[in-house]
């Protein structure tokens, strides 16, 4: 049975196909999903989509072989599960094209969160965290790198947007995985150099009020009391790899804060 349309709004289009298609094989289902891909825009449609169950592997393959890009998952949409959406647009570049292919396989390889940090130390050794407005413990000043952003630089504005100070980030002191926990996915955590500063920088920080509740430098007895453990754990550690912090440096990379066994 041929891959057939259906109208979902002007110019806008639907692809399906059954099981019996994808049983003449992975080439052939795909060949076929991919004329009628085309000849939809030849019809005059300007976008064509289809909804894959997302326990169909086989589903998922036809559609990208076909040169559908994978935008995301519809919550709902049928009674049983969810759906995810693939689509192609008439003006794509062609995926025979050196950068159509990229962006084919940019729509469904992994990509994976980035959160970038500043340990920023008071001269009397003290750590600058945050109290956040969306959980109890505290953390070090940052957060998530922005779409195409450098994570240095990232960093720094979110020191500043957060917290009205300019910190320039220095080295990079530790890589730190974080598994998925609490309803977030999993995320790696880059924590840089912020430097020393004159504790009295707290009185000029300026809150961003709907993330930030309050500032401050802690010990780091307060710090193992007052953050999540595996924050604690990864404070810790790039302390150790602070540049003339003496004693045996800690590992480079953690997970949730802890070194690798070797």
């Amino acid at each position: 049975m041929p891959a057939e349309l259906s109208p979902v709004a002007p110019g806008v289009v639907r692809v399906s196909w059954t099981s019996d298609l994808q049983e003449q094989g992975l080439r052939a289902s795909a060949d076929e999903v991919r004329r009628v891909v085309e000849s939809a825009f030849e019809d005059g449609s300007t976008r064509v989509e289809t909804h894959v169950d997302p326990e169909d592997e086989t589903a998922q393959r036809v559609a990208t072989f076909a040169g559908l890009m994978r935008e995301g998952v519809a919550r709902g949409v049928s009674e049983t599960s969810d759906r995810i959406v693939y689509a192609r647009l008439a003006d794509d570049v062609p995926v025979e094209d050196p950068k159509g292919f990229r962006s084919l396989l940019n729509s469904f390889l992994p990509r994976k969160r980035a959160i970038s940090q500043l340990l920023v130390r008071s001269t009397d050794g003290r750590v600058l965290l945050c109290q956040l407005t969306y959980k109890r413990d505290l953390d070090l000043p940052g957060g998530v790198v922005e779409v195409g952003e450098s994570p240095q630089l990232a960093v720094e504005r979110e020191v500043e947007e957060e917290l009205a100070l300019t910190i320039t980030a220095g080295p990079l002191l530790l890589t730190d995985w974080l598994p998925p926990w609490g309803g977030w996915d999993d995320a790696i955590c880059l924590v840089f150099d912020g430097g020393e500063v004159d504790p009295g920088v707290v009185d000029t920080i300026v809150r961003q009020e709907r993330e930030i509740r309050s500032a401050g430098f802690y010990t780091l007895a307060e710090v193992q009391e007052k953050c999540a453990d595996f924050t604690a754990r990864r404070i810790e550690s790039a302390l150790r790899n602070l540049p003339g912090a003496g004693g045996r440096p800690g590992p480079s990379y953690t997970e949730s804060g802890r070194g690798l066994p070797t």
